[in-house]
């Protein structure tokens, strides 16, 4: 029986021996005869190479110091125009509402506003009596004037000649000589919105143009009297800006005129 089986496994071992040879011969077969001719290889690589084009690699350019120092300026103005533009508050525009108002015994009270519901851009009170500046108006043409002086260090550096002016904006002065018609009536100063000036001004939000008396109470000083119109803004300069009371029954010149100089 042993000798038996070893000669079965030399015979099973020659056949796969066989089978295997056979199988090698035909793989290599195959291969020698998919393979292309090395001519016609070399003569595709020839056609692939004349088609291919190398291009450069581009190089970012390094700008020079001072040109991007520009860009970066440029850029910073152009986000702060955004915000600007963006922002609630741009300034008064060319037509405005101006509101004259004060107590029957006390002083006048100036106030322009951007919208009938907005605050006050500028609010100063006089040292002009109300009663006196209903006196001025019932004879004609009112024209006033307030003033205010440079800052120190604006007409250093004018003097200099650096050109540079003052950061203040006009409406934002504090102090101003006042003028009317002509005659010094002392000065003004700029005053904050207060929760009294707040509700007169409230209270005549839907007027639009005219003249009146508001009620006094209690808690109050007495009768307000008000004169409310829309104004014309005319901007001079930094240094100067001029309104102009528009009266859809005035024919001639307006009745009321308000300047305001920084000289």
């Amino acid at each position: 029986m042993a000798t038996r089986t070893s000669k079965d496994t030399s015979k099973r071992h020659s056949h796969w021996t066989k089978k295997v040879g056979t199988e090698e011969n035909e793989a290599r077969s195959f291969k020698s005869s998919s393979k292309p001719d090395e001519d016609e290889t070399n003569g595709r690589r020839t056609a692939l190479k004349t088609h291919v084009v190398s291009l450069p690699t581009p190089r970012k350019k390094k700008l020079p110091a001072a040109a991007t120092v520009s860009i970066a300026r440029l850029r910073s103005v152009v986000s702060d125009f955004r915000k600007s533009r963006s922002g609630v508050t741009l300034g008064l525009g060319s037509r405005v509402i101006g509101t004259l108002f004060g107590y029957r015994r006390g002083h006048v009270r100036f106030a322009l506003q951007k919208e009938a519901n907005s605050p006050p851009a500028f609010l100063v009170e006089l040292a002009t009596p109300i009663s006196g500046l209903v006196r001025e108006m019932a004879s004609g043409l009112v024209r006033i004037a307030l003033e205010c002086d440079k800052r120190k260090e604006e007409a250093r550096n004018k003097a200099k000649g650096s050109g540079s002016s003052s950061t203040v904006r006009l409406l934002e002065e504090t102090v101003w000589r006042t003028y009317c018609n002509g005659k010094k009536c002392g000065f003004a100063t700029r005053r904050e919105c207060g929760a009294n000036e707040w509700k007169i001004l409230k209270a005549v939000e839907p007027i639009s143009m005219g003249a009146g008396v508001l009620p006094a109470t209690e808690a109050e000083d007495g009768e307000v009297m008000y004169m409310r119109a829309k104004f014309e803004r005319i901007v001079g300069s930094r240094d100067s800006e001029a309104f102009y009371m528009m009266n859809p029954d005035s024919n001639g010149a307006p009745e009321l005129s308000v300047y305001l100089l920084r000289v």
